[in-house]
């Protein structure tokens, strides 16, 4: 077998669902990750690796976008290590038209569509806990459109009026941050999607349209050149303006990337793969943990830590059956419901590592701890306990609530189980079905969908942006009061305790001290459970491809191959 790399073909994907956007403004789901590592480059970013098991190597930014890592010795970094300077390299180009060098007003452009009122990012908590002047700026922003519409011309008149005190570009390739406080994954936090640039040409377009999907401009390997109204078939192109020798982690070894959303069993997708028909798996994570594929170079079956997946989140918003959700004793008789290992044995199917988890912090983040405030009998549910909680919130005569299910297979099977274990203690569910991408991009994440009792309890999964220094990662997009559009805590929590532990957190220089406030949050949560933890599964799971696929390697932070790096042989379909 050869290990030179051969250039050409067109890598096919088949799987169930879709995007929840292509706008890097709002984009926030591994699935979205896939395609925009091959749309789009950050300030930072991970290189793709064969070896996840050290997290400290595995998650170390690398400059991208960026020309050097910033230092305080190459005066990236400021003396106190509040001001960050990043200088920008020189030859990345936009495929526009013509084509032109991506700038720092780029940048600064990219960070500022980021509270938008239409489509805006889960994580926003990153910047505004960070960044001087990022809140003022975000509150300002949702005060201007509060009875205005969000019309293109509006928000881009808002976003190039409007400055962010601690964000400047004083020339076109450099980025000055100034820090509220010390945050030393400031890089981790840069190497997120939400950084990536974001050309003049798109304040023409509302975030995340179909308009805008079909007019995005790349500055990767890859152009987006096709995409169906329904999502259905994504197409990617060799961009011309990439240049390699601008980019440090990414290669274009195909000429075509074709992705075609079909809803079928695991099994009938690893078939093809095994028959040549398709090269990876899309959307979800075909594994094979302990059968490496005969011919194929033996799969890597390492990985730095677990996901909070599934969960089951309750609309704490929700006016339906008096606000149940509202009620602690309702959402105390879920989780003693729920039979964890039966869920876990669902997804052994994927034969990837799970065990049940009894907090929100999974096994390889900050602040876990193996503390469990709702046990039952080998986490196979308490009908008798969970019964008792529900009469104490008098619905002893039953309860009905909105479940929003994504309607896959798996999803399916998990939602059945929960049924199961709730129609036990007289909790029916009402099901509303959603594709993948609509049960992310729009079901889950909108505000007012919860407000109006559009559902009740869901089942979404967390992947951490990244582990090692990472306690910021699971409890600031889930927990922390965030209410605005493309928000990822889906049932509108908010705890003033927490939210002041979050941020005593994050400003706290002691290691020790830092992860027992970080187990502090896990535990104030698990006291209001706006969420019941299902299982820790492991977060980087994609194993399985095609017999023609070469150097399928891992992006850490988006569980799948990194496309920009695979090379066919042979490259003929």
């Amino acid at each position: 077998m050869s290990s030179t790399p051969r250039y050409g073909g067109t890598l096919r994907l088949v799987g169930p669902g879709g995007v929840d956007h292509i706008d890097t403004a709002s984009a926030y789901y591994a699935t979205s990750a896939q395609i925009l590592r091959a749309l789009s480059r950050q300030l930072f970013a991970y290189p793709a690796s064969a070896d996840l098991s050290d997290p400290a190597a595995a998650f170390t930014p690398v400059p991208d976008l960026a020309a050097e890592l910033p230092t305080e010795e190459n005066g990236g970094i400021s003396a106190d290590r509040k001001t960050y300077t990043i200088r920008l390299r020189s030859g990345v180009r936009w495929n526009s038209t013509p084509p032109r060098e991506v700038t720092s007003h780029d940048v600064v452009r990219g960070l500022k569509r980021l509270p938008n009122p239409v489509a805006g990012a889960g994580a926003l908590h990153y910047f505004t806990s960070t960044i001087v002047g990022f809140r003022e700026y975000c509150d300002a922003y949702r005060a201007a459109f509060a009875d205005r519409e969000p019309t293109p011309a509006a928000m881009a008149e808002f976003q190039n009026t409007h400055d962010i005190e601690g964000l400047s570009a004083p020339d076109d390739k450099t980025v000055v941050f100034r820090l509220n406080e010390l945050a030393n994954d400031f890089l981790n936090i840069l190497a997120t999607g939400f950084t990536t640039p974001a050309p003049a040409e798109y304040d023409a377009h509302v975030p995340d349209s179909v308009e805008f999907r079909r007019n995005t401009l790349s500055c990767a390997p890859y152009r987006l050149t096709e995409y169906g109204d329904d999502g259905l078939k994504i197409v990617m192109e060799r961009n011309p303006q990439w240049d390699k020798d601008t980019d440090p982690i990414r290669n274009q070894y195909v000429d075509r990337i074709d992705i075609t959303v079909g809803n079928e069993p695991v099994a009938v997708t690893q078939q093809k793969m095994d028959r040549g028909e398709i090269d990876l798996a899309w959307s979800y994570t075909a594994v094979s943990w302990a059968r490496p594929k005969a011919g194929q170079d033996a799969a890597p079956r390492s990985y730095p830590g677990f996901a909070l997946n599934p969960y089951l989140v309750f609309n704490l918003r929700s006016p339906n059956q008096n606000s149940a959700t509202s009620n602690p004793d309702v959402r105390k008789a879920i989780a003693y419901a729920i039979d964890k290992v039966a869920i876990g044995e669902l997804l052994d199917v994927l034969d990837a590592p799970n065990t049940p988890l009894h907090s929100v912090i999974p096994v390889g983040s900050i602040g876990h701890r193996d503390f469990n405030p709702y046990p039952t009998p080998g986490d196979r549910g308490d009908s008798a306990k969970a019964r008792e909680h529900l009469l104490a919130a008098g619905y002893g005569d039953g309860l009905t609530l909105v479940a929003a299910v994504r309607d896959i297979g798996i999803h399916r099977k998990v939602m059945e189980s929960v049924a199961s274990d709730l129609a036990k203690i007289g909790i029916t569910l009402e099901w509303r079905k959603f594709s993948q991408a609509q049960y992310y991009g729009s079901a889950l994440s909108d505000a007012e969908a919860g407000r109006r009792g559009d559902w009740d309890i869901a089942e979404p999964g967390f992947t951490p942006d990244w582990f090692g220094n990472n306690g910021r990662v699971i409890v600031q997009p889930l927990f922390q009061t965030n209410d605005a559009p493309g928000t990822t805590n889906y049932g509108g929590y908010s705890s003033p305790v927490v939210d002041a532990l979050i941020e005593q957190a994050l400003q706290e220089a002691d290691p020790v001290k830092v992860e027992e406030l970080w187990h502090q949050v896990d535990v104030e949560v698990m006291k209001d459970l706006p969420i019941v933890p299902i299982l820790n599964f492991a977060a980087m799971t994609s194993r399985y491809h095609g017999k023609r696929v070469r150097n399928a390697v891992h992006v850490p932070q988006i569980e799948f191959f990194d496309m920009t790096n695979i090379w066919l042989d042979p490259p003929e379909d």
